[in-house]
């Protein structure tokens, strides 16, 4: 058995947060996406409709598919507006667990009681969010990848004590989704932040020790291992921080082996953390294009 989700809030218009409210509304739920910045918002909605039409030139996508994604997709920073009739909340507020507690606490209080509440976290303990939530059987982690309305996987990730139910519903909500879900029981990174973690780290040591230069790292990986993007390009376009903040969580509950690289560190207390401030291992034009 499992919850009927028809209405999916969506918290945080980043990268992640409006690649979710994609799709959703694509997958026919009403969507809500919610930020404090209106600004953010309005730029996450343009990109989210220009990805529709693209989806739709592209042929991937039907047209009347795309308008009614549109029709059911909207915005607004008012958080207890937001969550007030959502039978789903997913939260993609940035990846601390002060900022998330905090966020989770406000959903809690203007959440209708049957909610269900879903993390995207790439690596924070669901059982310790599940239990500032209030209603830790009807939390769990739902880890999308980036970009969103592309990569097909979903990791579903059990707390201690998030129902078989919820997993169930998460995993329907998924499908509608155009996904594929795997579920993991919670550990340090998941599965696939884990690994991926491991790869992005040596490949900043072998920059380091000069192995070879960045370039030709993300190209063996790409023709000699066949990975879609190599790491640095994938580390440019989720933020060098972001995968900082990862490795140190990892460090810390899974030991040496994921000691952050001193280049990565280096790179960005100098402010380089990827696309979003046009240079990280690579540098980028203001439409996000690499110039180098």
């Amino acid at each position: 058995m499992s919850h009927r989700v028809e209405t999916i809030a969506v918290l945080g218009s980043g990268t992640m947060g409006r690649g979710i409210a994609h799709v959703a509304a694509l997958g026919g739920f009403e969507t809500h996406l919610y930020d404090v910045d209106s600004g953010v918002l309005e730029r996450a909605l343009a990109t989210i409709h220009r990805n529709f039409s693209k989806g739709v030139d592209l042929g991937k996508v039907e047209a009347g598919a795309a308008d009614r994604a549109r029709q059911s997709l909207s915005i607004g920073t008012d958080l207890a507006a937001a969550v007030s009739r959502a039978d789903l909340v997913i939260e993609a507020v940035p990846e601390s667990m002060e900022i998330k507690a905090e966020t989770i606490r406000q959903v809690e209080a203007a959440a209708p009681p049957e909610a269900l509440f879903a993390s995207n976290t790439s690596g924070l303990s669901i059982t310790e969010m599940a239990a500032v939530s209030g209603r830790p059987q009807r939390f769990a982690g739902m880890h999308f990848f980036n970009p969103v309305h592309i990569m097909r996987l979903i990791e579903l990730v059990r707390g201690l004590e998030t129902s078989d139910e919820t997993v169930a519903t998460l995993e329907a909500v998924g499908k509608r989704m155009g996904k594929e879900c795997v579920v993991v029981n919670e550990s340090p990174g998941f599965v696939t932040s884990r690994v991926n973690a491991l790869i992005g780290n040596e490949a900043f040591r072998m920059l380091e020790n000069g192995v070879a230069t960045a370039a030709d790292i993300d190209k063996a990986l790409k023709l000699g291992l066949n990975h879609p993007m190599g790491p640095f390009e994938m580390a440019d376009l989720v933020g060098l921080d972001v995968r900082l903040g990862v490795l140190r969580h990892l460090h810390a509950t899974l030991g040496d082996l994921y000691r952050p690289s001193q280049l990565l560190v280096q790179y960005v207390q100098a402010g380089r953390l990827g696309r979003k401030t046009g240079r990280g291992v690579y540098q980028y034009d203001a439409d996000g294009r690499r110039t180098e």
